[in-house]
């Protein structure tokens, strides 16, 4: 059980390295909390921004009109024709009944048209589909499909669409599609460059609390301690150095999304701070923390190196 001693020694020894450099580990915890806060700041924002894409994406959709004396079998059948299309989301399909009592709900306080849809005596509006994608770069494939059906070609008796209105919106759905694709890549270049900021910050705080043992490095080796004895007790301070920081990080979190919960609803419509990190408090919890660890374990692992090498 020799093994399991030397991990209680050098644990215990790291643990008292931790306090006994108090200012060092306390710099070294405020670096790595500032460095965690803008970790944990770009997983919510981008959270956000996800959710904002999101709900614009949801917006969008296809709109398919139907001539007034199209027949119900044939509506149902494209129907099912556009939803075995992989790229289809859902199709919602109004009638024409229901067309014209949206159109008079609409209307209700617009007495002189009432009077004039009253006066036609026969259901003016044709059924409609709004056909939602997987991805906004999807829509023009299924405006292609629905152009080339039979539903659309042939004679004026055999078509039944009478409009679709994806070429009138294509500009929006194609600057969405854009904005979504840069957003993507733009979040992810962030997150390499804050990833690769976080560990030199981390790295070179470390070195300094390191530093301040130096001397009992020179001993260590001196009497012929291994590398792995020598480095155990720095990487155990660069753990709690790592793990104070994520919980202190996540303290912070807790106050500051309840008071950010209305600005950001009204900001990005249907994300909510408070409602997220309660929500995601385990994901929130082992990113930030373990990320923390991460970075402190490595940073001591990498730091030390320089003094065990002579």
């Amino acid at each position: 059980m020799a093994w399991w001693r030397d991990i209680k020694r050098i644990s215990r020894y790291g643990l008292i390295g931790f306090f006994r450099n108090g200012f060092v580990s306390l710099a070294a915890i405020l670096i790595m909390t500032i460095t965690l806060f803008v970790i944990a700041a770009l997983l919510m924002s981008s959270a956000a921004l996800k959710a904002t894409l999101q709900g614009l994406t949801n917006k969008v959709d296809v709109n398919v009109y139907f001539v007034t004396n199209a027949s119900e079998e044939r509506i149902l059948h494209l129907k099912k024709s556009l939803e075995a299309l992989p790229e289809v989301a859902s199709v919602d399909y109004t009638t024409r009944e229901q067309a014209l009592e949206r159109f008079r709900d609409r209307h209700k306080n617009d007495q002189l048209t009432l009077q004039a849809l009253d006066e036609l005596g026969d259901n003016p509006l044709g059924a409609s589909f709004a056909v939602r994608a997987k991805e906004t770069s999807q829509y023009e494939s299924i405006a292609k499909f629905l152009e080339n059906s039979p539903a659309s070609i042939g004679s004026s008796e055999d078509h039944i669409i009478e409009k679709v209105n994806f070429f009138q919106n294509k500009v929006a759905i194609d600057r969405l599609s854009d904005i979504i694709r840069a957003s993507r890549s733009l979040g992810f270049a962030v997150a390499i460059f804050m990833a690769i900021a976080s560990m030199l910050i981390a790295f070179n705080t470390i070195r300094l609390a390191i530093y301040t043992s130096r001397d009992e490095i020179g001993v260590m080796k001196l009497v012929g301690a291994e590398h792995w004895y020598v480095r155990g007790p720095f990487v155990i301070a660069g753990v709690l150095y790592g793990f104070t920081a994520g919980i202190l990080v996540l303290i912070i979190l807790y106050p500051l999304s309840i008071y950010l919960a209305g600005p950001s609803q009204r900001f990005f419509g249907n994300f909510d701070t408070l409602s997220y990190f309660t929500a995601h408090f385990p994901l929130m919890f082992a990113s930030v923390v373990g990320i923390g660890v991460l970075l402190g374990a490595v940073s001591s692992y990498m730091a030390v190196h320089r003094y065990l090498r002579h």
